[in-house]
């Protein structure tokens, strides 16, 4: 498996209003070897977002001008694919599905331990690491996937794959003809906060193979799962 960056190298996006908690988070972060760029207003945060490139978002939702959400969701809408994390007062199902429908990676709830957010962190480089390619693969004659857009094209048809299959199988096709251990893949499709098991990534894989074809994906047992790929 491929080894992350220096820590020296990840430069993180700070969104958060409050003068004091931005100064904690960046001393802590810089502490931990992180570059941080910090905003205190949504707008600053897009403009920045736009201009750098970053490895994380870290972003406060109420802000003044424009909230985190909207923040987060213009980046993406205009292919800013670093990974992302809310930390933020709100803690309603209606505000955990907005954070996760505008792009997010993870949710964490304020207030929280430095270190807590320091394990997100590790775990989001982790993950991105692992989910290392962006280009189109082609999986036989008739299959290509799109690790961008999580599309399946099958004889000309696109299919628009759950997240966490998406996931999964980009993973898979890092690694063709290896095999990767259940729980890299749980690694890479969960978040740090989501309860997985073996059970539930079973299923994501009888799912894909229903696309995919049973041959295609191998469970090696005791190890993990192995794409087959001429």
């Amino acid at each position: 498996m491929p080894k992350p960056k220096p820590l020296s190298s990840y430069r993180i996006l700070l969104l958060e209003d409050d003068f004091t908690l931005s100064s904690i988070l960046q001393e802590f972060l810089t502490d931990q070897g992180y570059e941080v760029v910090c905003a205190y207003d949504g707008n600053t945060a897009i403009d920045l977002g736009y201009e750098k490139t970053f490895d994380l978002f870290l972003l406060d939702v109420k802000v003044p001008y424009c909230n985190g959400f909207d923040v987060l969701r213009e980046l993406r809408n205009n292919h800013k694919h670093s990974s992302a994390i809310f930390i933020t007062s709100l803690s309603g199902l209606d505000d955990l599905s907005s954070a996760y429908d505008a792009g997010c990676d993870d949710y964490l709830k304020k207030p929280f331990e430095l270190k807590e957010l320091e394990l997100r962190i590790k775990a989001l480089i982790k993950r991105s690491t692992l989910l290392k390619t962006d280009l189109p693969i082609s999986i036989g004659d008739t299959l290509l996937f799109d690790p961008k857009s999580g599309r399946l094209n099958i004889e000309g048809k696109d299919i628009i794959l759950p997240r966490k299959e998406a996931k999964i199988l980009k993973v898979l096709l890092s690694y063709p003809n290896e095999v990767v251990s259940t729980q890299t893949l749980i690694e890479s499709a969960w978040n740090f906060n989501e309860e997985a098991s073996e059970e539930n990534l079973r299923t994501h894989i009888k799912n894909l193979r229903k696309y995919l074809g049973k041959e295609t994906i191998l469970n090696i047992r005791g190890q993990g799962y192995c794409i087959a790929r001429s």
